[in-house]
């Protein structure tokens, strides 16, 4: 237990300092490398894409409350759809940065792993952790293609539930609700979208993990 606690204070001092290579090298003296980092980096950007399914569901169901407004707090359901559209940009923004997060260390894992093959003397060997590199390489591609669709499917979506919430701070009425209606079904489709595209991003995220944790 006190291992794991003063690994994550470790953890959160180095980023702090904006170091990772200083942070990488810190963790590899305590067990703790460069693979294992980028598995957990990439199960916590799974999950950041599963909350901001979850986040942007529910912003769209305060929105359908919004607009099927009839008698009650009107400004009480404007600032319930105003709360979940930006807890779903704070989603979004969680989803992009995780995604950085596994960029970096795919690059410091894959430069160091080219630089140690170039280190093993006998052929046969060098040839196969070139041919395992290789072949998490054309996965981990895969899965960031995957995890950079889905993302760019969010900014749009929130674009315009700004829009709805900034028109309807300025004409909170029922003849401003029913100026909006006809966008909410297009809202409908694009979240029902991004959704499935974050399901496929979830799933290459779930096979990378099982391959790295295989071998």
């Amino acid at each position: 237990m006190k291992k794991w606690i003063s690994l994550a204070l470790l953890s959160s001092s180095l980023l702090l300092s904006g170091c990772q290579s200083a942070y990488y090298g810190a963790m590899e003296k305590v067990g703790y490398h460069k693979r294992d980092i980028m598995v957990d980096r990439v199960q916590e950007a799974k999950e950041s894409q599963e909350e901001a399914q979850e986040q942007f569901s529910s912003a769209l169901e305060e929105m359908q409350a919004l607009l099927a407004f009839d008698g009650g707090d009107l400004e009480d359901a404007y600032n319930k759809a105003k709360d979940e559209y930006e807890s779903a940009q704070s989603a979004a923004d969680e989803v992009s940065h995780r995604i950085e997060k596994v960029e970096d260390v795919a690059d410091a894992l894959f430069d160091e792993w080219q630089t140690e093959i170039e280190e093993i003397s006998k052929a046969s060997l060098r040839r196969n952790s070139t041919s395992k590199l290789n072949e998490t390489k054309r996965s981990y591609k895969t899965l960031v293609r995957s995890m950079r669709r889905a993302e760019a499917k969010m900014p749009p979506i929130l674009t315009a539930m700004k829009d709805n919430m900034l028109y309807l701070k300025h004409n909170l009425n029922a003849q401003a609700i029913g100026a909006i209606k006809g966008e909410f079904a297009n809202l409908q489709t694009d979240i029902s979208s991004l959704i499935k595209e974050m399901n496929k991003s979830i799933a290459e995220s779930n096979k990378f993990i099982a391959s790295m944790e295989q071998g």
